[in-house]
């Protein structure tokens, strides 16, 4: 069985981080999103992957690789334009051969796994098989309607939900599906949808079964998506302190240090990831922060938040939080003029200023 993974796309709601990068490669816990998908797929027992990739290939192409140091063999398909999940499987039609594969979103990102998806396709008579979670807006993604788990039916971001159940991002295909999209028409949206090709399916009296998510689901396509993963993913961070940390600094909470960086009079509170060359000093950062290489704070409060590479914070007044700041940013707090106090206090005067 192969792979199929996406990650082409333009990331239009986390502009402007998306204007210099790929969305899949911004970093949840210090490690980029899409790294976590091919983990999942390896663990599922996938690792001959094809790996769509649109404007920006060379920097997806440079953090994967040829897939070794996931234990994988990665394929790189490029899409001409992004116009849908159906085109992608389309673009990847000589990759995929007569072989059934597992397509999966590179920005999304499961706490379970796919591995009961997997096990499920593979031990039944099924054409495909989708994975479903409850959510509670459903008019913002594909919907399932299931009778005991077969799916009767399925809608792209219905305005009237039929269901609660939402498409998020998985699908097991046999290669029958590549005959469903031979016969797909651009959808209101201009694009090429799955859903409609798994629904010929379904037209077809063809099984398609469906499992639910194990554990926790998130798109990380909005920045408050990418600050709950990344606060989901640090729930399960286990301590390491392997950098520089005076004596000085308080470290409570599970915290990683990694090598190369440093903790100078500081208070980290986790859970908190510090990445390799960062130099924290006379700061505190609080849980759920991850912090990445060569970042620089110095005097600043921070929790809740995601620092990328390269970034230089100093003198904030006000404690930041939820935050998501870019590659080679520069926060400054303004340098403020010194202000006086005259007093004229009487004997035994008590004064808080």
């Amino acid at each position: 069985m192969k792979g199929l993974l996406l990650a082409g796309g333009t990331g239009s709601r986390l502009r402007p981080l998306t204007y210099t990068g790929a969305k899949q490669l911004i970093p949840v816990a210090n490690r980029p999103i899409l790294f976590y998908a091919v983990d999942a797929m390896v663990a599922s027992g996938i690792h001959d992957i094809g790996v769509i990739v649109g404007d920006t290939k060379d920097e997806v192409m440079h953090a994967l690789g040829d897939g070794g140091q996931f234990g994988a063999n990665i394929t790189y398909i490029p899409q001409s334009a992004p116009l849908g999940l159906a085109h992608a499987v389309k673009s990847a039609r000589e990759f995929l051969g007569d072989d059934p594969f597992l397509m999966f979103l590179g920005d999304n990102l499961l706490r379970g796994g796919l591995g009961t998806l997997v096990e499920r396709f593979q031990a039944g008579d099924y054409a495909a098989s989708i994975l479903l979670t409850a959510v509670d807006d459903p008019r913002q993604f594909g919907v399932a309607v299931l009778e005991n788990d077969r799916v009767v039916r399925l809608v792209e971001k219905p305005k009237e939900p039929p269901s609660n159940l939402a498409l998020v991002g998985a699908y097991c295909f046999q290669p029958v599906i590549h005959d469903a999209i031979a016969q797909l028409k651009p959808s209101w949206r201009g694009e090429y949808e799955i859903t409609d090709a798994i629904q010929c399916l379904i037209d077809w009296n063809l099984n398609v079964d469906s499992t639910r998510v194990e554990g926790w689901w998130k798109d990380t396509g909005r920045p408050e998506d990418v600050l709950e993963a990344n606060r989901l993913v640090l729930e399960d961070l286990a301590t390491r302190i392997e950098g520089q940390v005076d004596g000085e600094s308080r470290i409570t909470g599970r915290v990683v240090i990694e090598p190369g960086a440093e903790v100078v009079r500081s208070d980290i509170r986790g859970p908190v990831t510090i990445a390799g060359g960062a130099r924290i000093e006379d700061s505190y950062i609080g849980p759920y922060t991850a912090v990445g290489p060569q970042v620089v704070i110095r005097r600043t409060e921070i929790e809740n938040s995601v620092i990328l590479a390269d970034s230089n914070i100093e003198d904030i007044q006000e404690r930041i939080d939820q935050s998501l700041i870019g590659r080679g940013v520069r926060v400054a707090g303004g340098r403020r003029r010194p202000r006086g106090l005259r007093l004229v206090l009487g004997d035994q005067s008590r004064i808080d200023v």
